[in-house]
């Protein structure tokens, strides 16, 4: 219980800090970085919505790990420019990104398996193969994104890199560490899977999700 309100007052403050950039930004007529800042907190506010509309209980710690990524992301990144005053921001977001599309994907495909109303039954090999493609399908779906502003809009998400004007060094390494954070998500998984152990944070997370959504699993508390 103490763990569930400590992720939540952090949740709360992250959003707070955004709420305040808000407000300053309008104040001083910033008026492109009030509406991206705002921008910012109607995604944070996914989860929720999410949880409420498909009636699915969403994990504190994933609420907050997902909200952590997008304020550091987004908000950090682009209305700070963190990704320019540090080189290796980008990196490190990216590697995170490949977790948490890898966590998504898994949970995804494993509450379909699992589920009794749906005749499917994945051997544990393909969940841990699906989480990992749907991770880098992901990945590579952001940086058709980020090329398609940059070309449309003349923006500058695609970040010069080891001296590459042009963004491709800067894509192929965000793919790559997208690839890695997902590989490593695929490999817990697969062990979650293979062994039903709750050992690692990723299988922590599985429990915590099965446990709280009997009615996707057809499982009574």
């Amino acid at each position: 219980m103490r763990q569930l309100l400590i992720h939540r007052r952090l949740t709360f403050v992250l959003q707070a800090i955004l709420v305040v950039e808000v407000v300053v930004a309008t104040w001083n007529q910033q008026w492109l970085a009030a509406v991206v800042t705002f921008g910012i907190i109607v995604v944070t506010l996914f989860p929720l919505f999410l949880g409420k509309f498909f009636r699915v209980f969403i994990p504190p710690e994933f609420v907050l790990l997902a909200i952590a990524f997008i304020f550091a992301s987004l908000f950090l990144g682009e209305i700070r420019g963190y990704y320019t005053r540090f080189w290796w921001w980008d990196i490190a977001l990216h590697s995170c990104s490949g977790f948490l599309l890898g966590i998504i994907g898994f949970l995804l495909v494993h509450v379909l398996n699992e589920t009794e109303d749906i005749d499917v039954h994945m051997k544990s090999g393909f969940v841990a193969f699906f989480a990992f493609l749907f991770a880098v399908g992901l990945g590579a779906l952001w940086e058709i994104f980020e090329f398609s502003m940059d070309s449309f809009f003349s923006m500058n998400m695609q970040k010069e890199m080891f001296g590459d004007p042009s963004g491709l060094t800067d894509t192929m390494w965000d793919l790559i560490v997208d690839t890695l954070g997902a590989l490593v998500i695929t490999v817990l998984g697969y062990g979650y899977v293979k062994t039903a152990r709750n050992e690692s944070f990723l299988e922590r997370l599985i429990q915590t999700f099965i446990k709280s959504n009997p009615r996707l699993f057809n499982r009574h508390q």
